[in-house]
C-alpha cells in the first residue's frame, strides 16, 4: 500500500528521473487518491497514449529498483488474455499497472482527453504529466479491469459523489463498444445490477445498455 504523501514524492523521483517528457492518465485508485476518495492504494494505475512513453516511465522505475512481475492472480483470467493487458512493476508493497492505448479493450477516449479533473506536473529536467480523469470514467474503468476491491471502490465514488453523471457513463460505454470494446456493455451493466443493492440508479440506464446489445 502506498498513501497519497509517498506516492506525490515517487511521482516527484520518477519526474526527477526520466529523460524525456512523458505524459499519462491516472485512473483506479491513484486518481481516487487525488479527489480524496481514498488514504491510500495497493497499485498505481497509470494509461499512456504511446509505447515509447510507457518505455521511458519504466526505464526510470526500474532505476528507483521497481522490477517487473506477472500480472496472474490480480486480473480475471479472460483479461490476462488480452494483448492490452498491463505491465506490472513492483518494489516492495508498491506495485504500478501500466497500460498502453487501452485498458484491456477499452480506448483512451477524446472525452478521456478532453475531460480531465486535474493535471499534475512533477518536474526535473523533463516533466512527467499525470491527467487524472473524472470520476465517471474512473468509475467506467474500474468495471473494466475486475480485481479484487474494484467494485468496493465504485461504491465508495458513488456513496461520497450524490451528482455522479450516469448518463455520461452509459454514453462512454456505448462509444468504447462502438469501437471494439466488445466486453464493456456487459462490464457496466453487471456494476449497475451490483450497485442498484446499495443506491438508486433509474432502469433508463440498463434500458439503453440492453438496446445496444442486441
Amino acid at each position: 500500500m502506498i498513501n497519497y504523501d509517498d506516492r506525490i514524492e515517487l511521482l516527484k523521483l520518477i519526474g526527477n528521473t526520466i529523460e524525456k517528457d512523458t505524459a499519462c492518465w491516472a485512473f483506479g485508485g491513484n486518481a481516487m487518491m487525488f479527489y480524496g476518495y481514498k488514504d491510500e492504494t495497493k497499485d498505481i494505475d497509470l494509461l499512456f497514449e504511446e509505447e515509447k512513453e510507457r518505455a521511458e516511465f519504466i526505464r526510470a522505475i526500474e532505476k528507483l529498483g521497481f522490477a517487473e512481475t506477472s500480472t496472474f492472480k490480480i486480473y480475471v483470467p479472460e483479461k490476462l488474455r488480452d494483448k492490452h493487458k498491463p505491465l506490472m512493476y513492483c518494489r516492495h508493497d508498491i506495485r504500478f499497472d501500466l497500460f498502453v492505448r487501452k485498458v484491456f479493450k477499452t480506448l483512451i477516449s477524446p472525452r478521456m482527453k478532453e475531460n480531465i479533473y486535474a493535471l499534475h506536473e512533477f518536474r526535473g529536467e523533463h516533466n512527467l504529466q499525470v491527467n487524472v480523469l473524472r470520476k465517471e470514467h474512473i468509475i467506467l474503468l474500474k468495471a473494466v479491469t475486475e480485481r479484487q476491491n474494484d467494485f468496493d471502490d465504485i461504491r465508495t465514488i458513488v456513496e461520497k459523489e450524490k451528482k455522479l453523471d450516469w448518463q455520461y457513463i452509459i454514453d462512454e460505454a456505448i462509444w468504447q463498444h462502438k469501437h471494439g470494446d466488445s466486453w464493456i456493455l456487459f462490464d457496466v451493466e453487471k456494476m449497475l445490477k451490483e450497485l442498484r443493492q446499495y443506491t438508486f440508479i433509474e432502469s433508463k440506464y440498463m434500458k439503453q445498455l440492453h438496446k445496444k446489445q442486441v
